[in-house]
């Protein structure tokens, strides 16, 4: 099937932020949409929090264990890709650190971006339930703001 799209939106890697909540898997099925609709590929980046990162960086737990966590939500994301014949890889990022004071879950969105020349961004919006787990609730907004590649906030 060729996609011969001409026009603004020429997309070749469609970026999808996931923290394992039920938005960010929400978000995972818009990108493979879109993604669907102009050949492309998608990757999900999964954002550690801040209280992860701290536990990885004062070496209370390991990476890998961490990283371990997330395959079942990892698997599930890509066997739903594969289902609909879209290529998805993924990769993981601290969306804190403690030593670089400027990092927050939408800057390293947005440097993932940049670091894979991605041509769109799905991005969740999350409830603010304060569950330590959705590193991706203030993020929407940010890259929604400062991203140089059209967004769809979902």
């Amino acid at each position: 099937m060729e996609h011969a799209h001409t026009g603004p939106l020429d997309v070749e890697l469609v970026l999808v932020p996931v923290d394992g909540s039920e938005e960010s898997a929400l978000a995972v099925e818009y990108a493979v949409s879109i993604a669907g609709q102009y050949g492309a590929s998608v990757h999900a980046v999964y954002l550690l929090g801040e209280e992860v990162v701290r536990a990885i960086e004062d070496g209370t737990i390991d990476e890998a264990s961490v990283v371990g966590d997330h395959e079942a939500f990892i698997d599930s994301v890509a066997d739903y890709a594969t289902e609909k014949g879209v290529h998805i890889s993924h990769s993981t990022a601290f969306g804190f650190s403690t030593r670089v004071k400027t990092r927050h879950p939408g800057s390293a969105i947005l440097d993932t971006a940049e670091e894979l020349e991605s041509d769109f961004i799905v991005v969740p919006r999350e409830p603010v339930s304060g569950d330590p787990g959705e590193v991706l609730e203030k993020a929407a907004e940010y890259v929604l703001l400062y991203a140089s590649q059209p967004v769809l906030s979902v």
